[in-house]
């Protein structure tokens, strides 16, 4: 509303208040307090909201602990759902000095009396404006007491997701309330990538008839979506739905929703008329969450001893009756807090002197700002849950029931709730756990839908309006075998073509369409520009042989891929000989040089394992470096012949003979393959090999090759040649680039598999490098793009793709050669775990060999005089641990028992110098002995 109006018509019900508007009560609790309460009497709200803040200021009057003998008064007027009779309403509570007011329910109404409020300073409490946009900073002194739409239309959008739609039509009554709903929905549907495909507003006057209502579906009808929301209020909503009855909107493949208008009526006016009940079968409609509680069932039953059970009680009546008890508590911290009620007349308003307008009438609450602010801060449990208000001024916890019609009444199927999202389990239980928002966790019961019928709807259909999709195909100049236009007609034909065709054939409801060929016929078009038709509506859809790539799919959805694609490398061939050092092609020059030094240090490993207890290692230097040399060789024929004795040896030997084992049969299988199979070989080895040359490389024209050569492997342009047709392909491969040709040409494999069907002097070299597919491609969203891959699967699987495939591109005039590229020799790479593991037992075997060593010669150290120098001992122990290691074994124990006995005459001669060996002829009668 413009401020201008609102002035003109406070001015002008200024003439109903008397002079007397200014007034000061000076008491911190007066004995009355007045309130007041505006809506519509005679509404589906109204009338449960009337009876519910009647009921709320008795109970609150009867508690003496909340207000301590101050008497809430209630003053009620009527806004009739009128904006100007709102407004004028609202300017007559100054003749009460009210504090607050409850209401309005209208949003409309609300947007009105909100700049009253905010001039008056006297909150305004609304139990039924939903209008998401009340909650902004242009209406201080509005307090929202239920839920906002924003929650009601995220609980929508949530909906709509899990049940896999993507498109909705939203019919709104246009006003603030509807408008601002539906563009809550808009946004909220957008963050899960859904959007409203059409909307339509109705007018909010009583003039709209039955005819106006059947055009208004019959443009819904023509529309792709058949997910219908309905944001209106309940006396339309009841027209739209008995016209939707009639025009057969009501059947099978339809969803239709309504907002909470539809909960309401059915909570407080059941049971309905059946016709009105049977408009509206299977509808799902949202309802606010009030938890199960002791109160909550003890109010309901008193409810029904007040109505008679002729008004039920739903939960905009709830919420009314709780924001009674939060002006109480509110006034009651007010009071605490050393508040008084006392109002001051505006001194921006002009005196009344000499006009019949008395603008000295309307008088300012001078706390207002203080009540609320208690307002805003209480923390309560009411009939509806938690009172409590959140940073954006909504109360905290939002949630709503999903309900579904059935019969005569309603089956609950789920809750919503901000804290988890969609659950069969009330979000109290929820609340005292994690909040968990997994698909997993997002779970409805069944729904009966319209038409009867348990299977969930699809939730569109082609468009009914005689519109023919517009599917763009690529005019190509080659390759025309996968798409091609048939000479002087609009008709199609080729493999890409006759895939989608099938796929069409099975969908389970029949597609209008046509191709619009794109290009010009000359050479190939670009797919990009293809892609791009449909970003702009140009196209509704693509069909031939288009490549799934990143850069696409961000833009568009492709279906599941028809055919298996992937860049491949292309380039000339020659044929190898034999030649007579073809033995040594088998392995590179890496793998022949590390497997020699294995030999040999395998063969110096067990020589030194062996050498001091076998004799077969044993002799002069020469005999035994050539037993190293024999022994090292002869185990590339499993032929050695000395034995082996050591533990440790026959360890090292037995991993060897198994890597000589393994290297042994690759040789020979690749030995075998190139004397017994044509070798093909070519300069180029692959996408790497292309990369590093600087040689001009051949693609397609229209092709992403040119793309993804560019930017993604980084060569440069001027290295890149277009070529439109096979005849260019062969003929650029044949003059080469010494000639003005390419070495080489990387395109898609489908297109290189039927190049080299007729073309048998190239070869693909190297491996494919991208993984993609041919796809189908579709709008953003477009759940044609979901059906039809369902049907490329099922092409599939019951062997038509295969059949058509072989219709199309099994063709070839080459030699059934098994003739193939040369193929990649062995090298290290593959071969260096089993050296590793090899080399680490010959490191561990020597490791304990030389600590059995040491520690021996440390057993067997001779005594050492005590006059001999720190460097002749160095070298004496040096000289015994070569000596050690060089005598045999047997000699070494003849050697223990002699040092030992030296160190025992060593000791006796010192013993006998100092008199106290007593024994020494003994000990010479022994020494003798042992010498001879």
């Amino acid at each position: 509303m413009n401020a201008v109006r609102f002035v003109s018509c406070l001015f002008l019900f200024c003439v109903l208040f008397s002079t007397s508007g200014y007034s000061r009560n000076v008491s911190s609790r007066p004995a009355v307090v007045n309130i007041g309460a505006i809506f519509t009497f005679e509404s589906t709200i109204g009338r449960v909201a009337k009876i519910a803040i009647q009921e709320a200021v008795k109970d609150v009057n009867a508690n003496s602990s909340i207000l301590h003998g101050t008497e809430l008064k209630i003053h009620m007027k009527n806004s009739n759902c009128s904006g100007f009779l709102g407004l004028a309403e609202a300017l007559k509570f100054t003749e009460n000095d009210v504090i607050a007011i409850i209401g309005p329910q209208s949003s409309v109404v609300a947007h009105i009396i909100s700049h009253v409020a905010n001039e008056l300073q006297v909150p305004l409490l609304s139990f039924a404006a939903t209008d998401p946009t009340l909650n902004s900073l242009q209406f201080p002194f509005f307090v929202r007491t239920t839920q906002s739409d924003f929650y009601q239309m995220a609980a929508i959008s949530e909906v709509v997701d899990h049940y896999g739609w993507k498109q909705v039509t939203a019919i709104f009554i246009d006003n603030d309330y509807g408008r601002n709903g539906v563009s809550a929905l808009g946004d909220r549907l957008a963050e899960r990538r859904c959007r409203i495909s059409y909307k339509v507003g109705i007018p909010p006057d009583s003039g709209v008839n039955r005819g106006d209502i059947m055009d208004i579906l019959v443009k819904v009808a023509l529309m792709e979506s058949r997910v219908v929301i309905v944001h209106v209020y309940p006396d339309m909503g009841f027209k739209i739905f008995s016209m939707a009855n009639h025009l057969e909107m009501m059947g099978n493949g339809w969803v239709w929703i309504a907002t909470d208008w539809l909960s309401s009526v059915l909570d407080s006016a059941s049971p309905l008329p059946s016709e009105t009940m049977d408009s509206v079968q299977g509808v799902l409609v949202l309802r606010q969450h009030t938890p199960d509680s002791d109160r909550n069932r003890a109010f309901s039953s008193r409810w029904h001893k007040l109505t008679g059970g002729y008004l039920g009680l739903h939960s905009y009546g709830l919420y009314a009756y709780d924001s009674v008890w939060l002006i109480a508590h509110a006034l009651d911290a007010f009071f605490n807090q050393g508040g008084i009620i006392s109002f001051s007349n505006d001194s921006r308003l002009p005196s009344g002197e000499g006009s019949s307008l008395h603008l000295e009438a309307i008088s300012i609450f001078d706390d207002g700002k203080l009540l609320l602010n208690n307002i805003l801060q209480s923390d309560l449990v009411g009939l509806t849950g938690r009172i409590k208000f959140g940073i954006d001024r909504s109360l905290i916890l939002p949630a709503y029931d999903v309900v579904n019609v059935i019969g005569t009444g309603y089956r609950r199927i789920g809750y919503w709730s901000n804290y988890s999202g969609l659950s069969i389990t009330p979000p109290e239980t929820l609340y005292t756990k994690p909040p968990n928002r997994s698909s997993a966790n997002q779970k409805l019961y069944n729904a009966i839908w319209p038409g009867d019928t348990l299977l969930t709807p699809r939730g569109w259909a082609f468009a009914n309006n005689g519109k023919q999709l517009r599917i763009g195909v690529p005019i190509r100049v080659s390759f025309r075998e996968f798409v091609s236009q048939v000479q002087g007609t609009d008709t199609f034909k080729g493999f890409c073509i006759d895939v989608f065709t099938a796929a069409v054939n099975l969908l389970p409801y029949p597609v209008q369409y046509q191709f619009v060929p794109f290009g010009d016929g000359k050479e190939n078009p670009s797919y990009t520009e293809l892609v791009n038709k449909i970003t702009t509506g140009f196209f509704d859809a693509a069909v031939g042989d288009i490549a799934i790539v990143t850069k696409r799919t961000k833009v568009i959805d492709f279906t599941q891929p028809y055919v298996a694609s992937g860049l491949v490398v292309v380039a000339p061939f020659r044929k190898l000989n034999s030649g007579a050092w073809a033995f040594l092609r088998p392995f590179s020059a890496r793998m022949w040089i590390v497997t020699a030094c294995f030999f040999l240090v395998v063969g110096l490993v067990v020589w030194i394992l062996e050498h001091r207890i076998n004799d077969e290692f044993r002799g002069p230097p020469k005999r035994q470096v050539i037993t190293v040399l024999w022994f090292s060789l002869s185990t590339l024929f499993f032929a050695h012949r000395e034995n082996t004795m050591s533990t440790l040896a026959r360890f090292v030997l037995l991993i060897w003979l198994f890597v000589v084992l393994i290297i042994n049969s690759s040789y020979t299988a690749s030995l075998t393959s190139i004397f017994t199979v044509q070798q093909l070989s070519s300069p180029i080895k692959g996408i790497e090999s292309l990369k590093e040359s600087n040689e001009p490389v051949g693609y397609q024209v229209g092709s992403f090759a040119e793309y993804y050569l560019r930017e993604e492997v980084g060569i440069p342009k001027s290295r890149l040649v277009a070529l439109g047709s096979p005849e260019a392909y062969a003929n650029a491969l044949q003059l080469g680039p010494e000639k003005g040709g390419v070495a080489a040409i990387v395109d898609e494999l489908p297109y290189v598999e039927l190049f080299l069907s007729r073309q048998c002097t190239f070869r693909i070299v190297g491996q494919e490098f991208t993984k993609s597919g041919w796809g189908f491609a579709f709008p953003r969203d477009s759940p044609l793009a979901l059906d039809m891959s369902t049907a490329i699967l099922a092409l599939s699987e019951n062997g038509d793709l295969q059949r058509i495939h072989d219709k199309w591109l099994t063709q070839s005039t080459c030699s059934s050669e098994t003739s193939e590229l040369e193929s990649d020799r062995l090298h290290l790479k593959s071969f260096w775990g089993l050296f590793l593991i090899c080399g680490l037992a010959c490191f561990i075997s020597l490791l304990i060999h030389f600590c059995q060593i040491t520690r021996q010669l440390y057993r067997t150290a001779p005594v050492e005089s005590p006059s001999a120098g720190q460097g002749s001992l160095r070298s004496g122990r040096l000289h015994r641990l070569f000596s050690l290691m060089d005598e045999k074994a047997s000699q070494e124990k003849s050697a223990v028992k002699r040092r030992k006995l030296e160190r025992s005459l060593s000791e006796n001669d010192r013993d006998c110098e100092l008199g106290r060996n007593p024994t020494r002829k003994e000990t010479e009668r022994m020494t003798g002995t042992t010498a001879s």
